[in-house]
């Protein structure tokens, strides 16, 4: 049923802003953008949405609205970021070029099966870049493991 994901989407608070840091900063290509000036309730409405697609064909996507209060609040990243998968090469390349371009970068974390350093975007959303590292598809196949995980931890929270 579920084929894959096909976008994301998020609030912005600057569609240029957001396109400078997803496009030029990540590298993810602006691949579509429409304005909505309807909403299907019948509300007038002047609001961008914009697409940055990734080599597997999905996108993050984004509303910039300014009729609509954008009223962001400051999430830890346990509360709400986006992960997105480099190479371990682009990882050391992704630290170094946040960290010339003045941009807040937190990591390398060691998460055993994966690599990750972080990054706030203009809109305060925090994306994670992370490397898979020997042992992630056998770490993420292990449905059995996983499920006796939580079972674990539903039993500790009693």
């Amino acid at each position: 049923m579920i084929k894959g994901l096909h976008h994301n989407a998020y609030r912005c608070r600057d569609s240029e802003e957001t396109r400078a840091f997803y496009e030029d900063f990540l590298g993810l290509p602006l691949v579509h953008a429409f304005e909505i000036t309807e909403t299907k309730s019948g509300r007038a409405t002047g609001t961008l949405h914009s697409f940055y697609q990734m080599d597997d064909g999905s996108a993050l996507a984004f509303f910039e609205a300014p009729d609509r209060p954008f009223e962001f609040k400051e999430q830890h990243d346990f509360d709400l970021h986006i992960a997105l998968e480099v190479t371990p090469n682009d990882l050391k390349t992704m630290h170094q070029k946040g960290k010339d371009a003045g941009i807040e970068t937190r990591g390398v974390a060691d998460h055993g099966f994966i690599d990750s350093i972080y990054f706030r975007d203009p809109n305060g959303y925090v994306i994670e870049l992370t490397a898979k590292r020997e042992g992630h598809d056998e770490a993420m196949a292990s449905k059995d493991h996983a499920h006796a995980t939580l079972k674990d931890w539903q039993a500790k929270k009693a």
